[in-house]
């Protein structure tokens, strides 16, 4: 339940903080969207080439362990 609260005073600050007005930090919390922008989306690249890299490996491990099963198979089949 604190957490329910805490979350919405945060939001309603955010809010507060964005409107013009008192406090007015649009252009700041635009700065700040601009900025982060790249970094984010150089930590999902780097993020998608990880599982990129681990995908093809699961991948080129499955099929060696299709080959083994086959290669037992075939085994099996000659006794």
């Amino acid at each position: 339940m604190v957490a329910l609260i805490v979350g919405i005073v945060c939001l309603a600050f955010a809010a507060f903080a964005c409107l013009p007005g008192p406090l007015g930090w649009w252009q700041d919390v635009l700065a700040f969207l601009r900025g982060s922008v790249p970094v984010l989306a150089a930590f999902i690249g780097l993020i998608a080439v990880f599982i990129g890299v681990a995908d093809i490996k699961d991948r080129i491990e499955a099929k060696k362990e299709e080959a083994e099963e086959a290669a037992t198979e075939k085994a099996e089949k000659k006794d």
